[in-house]
């Protein structure tokens, strides 16, 4: 099958560093041509899979509108040129990239990551349209969004054989908090169950480049850190990740916010260590009451279930994770579909 991925530009595929939704571009990329199926990409310069790369745009986070809707011009010409020339387009950008290909044969899949605009929904399957698929990376994620058109819940992945797992670690091993550090995901409570526990808390993640998070890390997160109990590791890459995942007993996950998905949560699990996260989003789909972690409604039920947490199997916790959320797992889904 000749597959065509799309992703808006801004960040490099793959991501040098963060990059959600690029990293799992790359991957699918990377596992269709493992399953032997023809691939190429659209996205931002500077990027490269095994297949063919057709370059747009600009990579700034930043760029303009104006900049924005010549990408969408220069997508609209290519798929008008090119849209016989594959099976399947598999869309992780703008819902609008796909307006020429809408009604055409070409079997479409729309990908989305975070809470969905219902407008767009309604006005493009108000259309004419076929053979057009849109996926959310959760049921969570999904009930933002379908209002119309067919709906799957398809989840996030990541390449498992990337981590390194520990079948065991020392009863005296550290937590670990993962992620950017803005107030929704609730750093906060974790170092205080860290502090109420006597534990050791790694930290991994970005500061806050906006003002109020910012504020919140000056405040409340940064006077906190230590290097001894309350322990700051800066921004981490995949392989600082493992190492230090497999290291921890356990991820706190104490979000404020509804998660559409929480890809360190998986990450962890990738490294045998389970997660404690708070009932929030998807929260309750990824993780597995006893199996891979423990779904809490606060800061005491997370204390309380960390006395559980030598329970969990890591070796277990790992395998069934894989079984739910590896790429060869969901490359095949979106296959299926």
């Amino acid at each position: 099958m000749k597959i065509l991925l799309i992703m808006d530009p801004g960040i490099p595929i793959p991501p040098p560093q963060y990059g959600g939704h690029e990293r799992l571009v790359y991957m699918f990329a990377e596992e269709y041509t493992r399953l032997g199926h023809e691939v190429s990409l659209l996205s931002g310069p500077e990027s490269h899979i095994s297949g063919q790369v057709y370059p747009f745009g600009k990579n700034n986070l930043k760029r303009s509108k104006w900049q924005k809707a010549k990408e969408l011009l220069l997508v609209w010409k290519f798929l008008l040129i090119k849209k016989r020339d594959f099976d399947l387009i598999h869309n992780f950008g703008r819902l609008a990239y796909l307006i020429p290909v809408l009604n055409s044969h070409v079997k479409k899949v729309m990908i989305y990551g975070r809470p969905v605009a219902q407008k767009g929904i309604k006005a493009v399957t108000a259309c004419p349209h076929r053979n057009l698929i849109f996926t959310a990376c959760s049921d969570y994620c999904v009930s933002t969004g379908n209002v119309s058109g067919r709906w799957e819940t398809v989840y996030n992945a990541i390449d498992f054989s990337k981590y390194d797992p520990a079948d065991q670690v020392k009863p005296d091993a550290p937590l670990m908090f993962l992620g950017r550090m803005d107030q929704i995901k609730g750093l906060h409570t974790a170092i205080e169950v860290a502090l109420e526990t006597g534990n050791r808390l790694l930290i991994g993640g970005n500061i806050p480049d906006t003002a109020d998070n910012l504020r919140y890390f000056k405040e409340q997160i940064e006077p906190e850190f230590d290097g001894k109990q309350i322990i700051y590791l800066g921004p981490l890459d995949d392989r600082q990740k493992s190492h230090y995942l497999s290291q921890a007993k356990a991820l706190l996950f104490p979000i404020e916010w509804d998660e559409p998905f929480g890809m360190v949560m998986v990450e962890a699990m990738a490294c045998g260590t389970p997660v404690i996260g708070f009932k929030r989003g998807s929260v309750p789909e990824v993780i597995t009451e006893g199996k891979n972690g423990f779904i809490v409604e606060n800061k005491e039920a997370m204390i309380q279930a960390l006395q559980k947490i030598i329970t969990i199997d890591r070796a277990a916790c790992r395998a069934f994770a894989f079984s739910k959320f590896d790429v060869s797992i969901i490359a095949k889904h979106y296959l299926n579909l």
